[in-house]
């Protein structure tokens, strides 16, 4: 909702006379900019005299639909004829069947305007039909005012109605949204003995401040059910647990309940709603993991057994990804029962809705059923077409774009394993060109994922990685510990943590490292406030890689067509050395004229420099490995050609 959408065509017919397009847009009911059919005039594309554009912006969310109509045009077909026959010199008297035609077409399109336009038509016709002077008489016909009337009720023959196209609008946040993940029950700090203490719904609650004060706006938790007791794994995904070791969240179910049901030690369902209360207080949103599996003693397990793959031996199969192994884990088979198993995940679904979750994290989705989300995420929207589903799907393209393609909002994505120039780049372009089917979340880690550029690559990879993801997309996700630089792996050659929060209470001190100055916490909060401030920073389609002689540092623009923001990011992805190197800029791409010299400020430092195309850059890592810098609002009349730069890549 409220996102520019760029829609263009290819338009053509036999012989010299004139066309034009119009694109008609449908929007739902409650819309305001086209709750019925409205007719939007396109324009011809400066580099392309068959390709004409316009855009739209949904203000509500829904299905919209729009259509590109063209016709003949006999009176742009009547100005082009009789400018160039004056321009070639000829009279009056040689134009005479000419300024009667244009006389009647005038006539013809008076009677299918507004009748109080009607008059300026018919004046026009009289004039051409008039005497005195031959510029004078046609003038009239070629007018601004003449051409405003006719731009919004054109003389059309030979209509052709194009074909229907369906575009789901979703709520912003769809589009837009910073993600911090912890787990509740890892907040409950020590005991005196130094011991973590199981974490609550309360304590959760008293953490969301900090998370609201570093200017995130969706807070997501992994599984808050119950956790299963039968193969139960120990601390760092050991066979055998201690006594007091808590499990996995993501082994669903045991006597206490299964999905629908909250984790004891966590507390009530009541504890619950009083902290999704707390959420709202301070503008958060809260994500739910909707992880589709089971501990071996879910109630699911003992009441439909033949929900899951039952092995030769009679034993129920448990969750493998060779060479890993899942011991705790029971995945669904939705080759069988399937009519069941969607009756009771719709309602499990519909139960979390009910005490106010409107986002859910969904866990590896491209291990189900691709029709089975089509299926769940359009039913729950029939009813409420704000839940946003972001699919936790770390798998090759065609699955993820698949996967976007049946319904989900969001989706995680390979940045993680983008860390070159290079790579960093054809990402960049392809989540750009992608934007009208998948929405990427560029989370930094994940409970799962440590990867191997910030477990060698010092505090300076932090931050390099944080203002990467925060501003090649509008969405952008933290999990709990990234600010501490918690970098250790489980062992070498691994992308699991050492100690892994998945296994293990793992409590955090984030005060005690805000005063040590050992946090990076600051620089996250100064990107979230970037973020909101810049509507360029906001919008996904729109990304532009300058050239700068230094494969150590890169730079992209991102500009906003609605509001005229313009952004220049520049990052420097050593984390050990200084780098330094001139950028040249592309300055149409920034709304500006070639030989243009401007100010950019710099929203990360407040330093202000005078530029021009080419520029000297350095970044040392040690002091700020990026500048996020603000550039001159790109003026109103060249805003909509901004959308239109990258035509191209929508061709492709």
């Amino acid at each position: 909702m409220g996102e520019l959408i760029p829609v263009f065509a290819f338009v053509w017919r036999e012989g010299h006379d004139a066309l034009s397009a119009t694109l008609n847009v449908k929007g739902p009911d409650d819309s305001s900019v086209a709750p019925r059919t409205k007719r939007i005039p396109m324009q011809r594309s400066d580099d392309d005299p068959d390709q004409v554009n316009a855009i739209f912006v949904p203000d509500v969310p829904g299905r919209w639909t729009f259509r590109v109509d063209v016709w003949s045009d006999p009176l742009a077909t009547w100005r082009h004829a009789v400018t160039a026959k004056i321009e070639a010199g000829q009279s009056a008297e040689e134009l005479a069947n000419d300024l009667e035609h244009g006389a009647r077409l005038f006539e013809k399109a008076a009677k299918a305007v507004p009748k109080a336009q009607r008059p300026h038509l018919q004046d026009v016709a009289q004039s051409l039909r008039g005497n005195g002077d031959l510029r004078a008489r046609v003038a009239p016909g070629l007018s601004r005012e003449t051409l405003n009337i006719l731009e919004l009720h054109p003389l059309r023959e030979l209509l052709t109605r194009g074909k229907g196209h369906k575009v789901n609008v979703e709520r912003r946040k769809a589009l837009v949204s910073s993600w911090y993940e912890f787990f509740p029950r890892s907040t409950g700090g020590w005991d005196e003995n130094g011991n973590p203490v199981h974490g609550t719904f309360a304590t959760a609650a008293d953490a969301l401040d900090r998370v609201a004060r570093m200017g995130f706006d969706t807070v997501y938790f992994p599984p808050i059910h119950p956790i299963g007791e039968v193969n139960r794994k120990g601390r760092n995904n050991t066979l055998d647990p201690e006594p007091h070791d808590v499990g996995s969240p993501w082994a669903i179910g045991s006597e206490a309940g299964g999905h629908d049901a909250v984790h004891p030690q966590l507390g009530t369902i009541k504890d619950f709603d009083a902290l999704m209360a707390k959420a709202k207080k301070l503008g958060l949103e809260v994500a739910l993991d909707l992880a589709l599996q089971c501990a071996p003693d879910h109630p699911w397990a003992a009441e439909h057994p033949e929900w899951f793959t039952v092995l030769p031996d009679g034993t129920i199969a448990y969750a493998e990804n060779p060479p890993k192994k899942y011991q705790d884990i029971y995945p669904l088979n939705f080759d069988n029962d399937q009519k069941g198993i969607y009756k009771e995940i719709l309602r499990v679904v519909q139960y979390w809705i009910k005490h106010g979750v409107r986002t859910f994290r969904v866990d590896n989705p491209h291990t189900k059923p691709a029709n089975f989300w089509e299926w769940l995420i359009s039913t729950v929207h029939e009813t409420h077409p704000e839940v946003i589903f972001l699919a936790e799907a770390f798998t090759r393209r065609p699955r993820l774009y698949g996967l976007a393609k049946v319904g989900f909002s969001q989706n995680y994505t390979y940045f993680t394993w983008q860390t070159n120039k290079y790579e960093l780049t054809q990402f960049g372009e392809e989540i750009s060109r992608m934007a009208d089917i998948s929405r990427p979340n560029l989370f930094v880690n994940t409970p799962d994922i440590l990867h191997a550029s910030l477990q060698h690559g010092g505090r300076g990879m932090f931050a390099i990685r944080a203002a990467l993801a925060a501003t090649l997309s509008p969405l952008w996700g933290v999990y709990s510990g990234y600010e501490l630089y918690e970098n250790q792996a489980v062992k070498p050659g691994s992308e699991e943590y050492m100690n892994s929060e998945k296994y293990e209470l793992r409590p955090r001190d984030f005060d005690a490292a805000l005063e040590n100055n050992d946090s990076l916490e600051p620089f996250i909060t100064a990107l979230n406030r970037i973020r909101k401030d810049n509507p360029a920073l906001q919008q996904l389609r729109n990304i532009y890689f300058h050239q700068i002689d230094n494969d150590n540092l890169i730079a992209y623009s991102k500009v906003d067509a609605l509001t005229g923001n313009c952004i220049l990011v520049i990052v420097n992805l050593d984390p050990y050395n200084a780098q330094e190197g001139t950028i040249h800029l592309n300055l149409p791409e920034l709304g500006l004229d070639m030989d243009s010299t401007f100010e950019v400020y710099d929203e990360i430092t407040g330093a202000t420099y005078h530029w021009g195309t080419h520029n000297f850059v350095r970044l040392e890592p040690w002091n700020n490995v990026a500048h996020v810098f603000v550039l001159p609002e790109i003026p109103a009349n060249r805003r909509e050609k901004l959308a239109w730069l990258h035509v191209d890549e929508y061709r492709g």
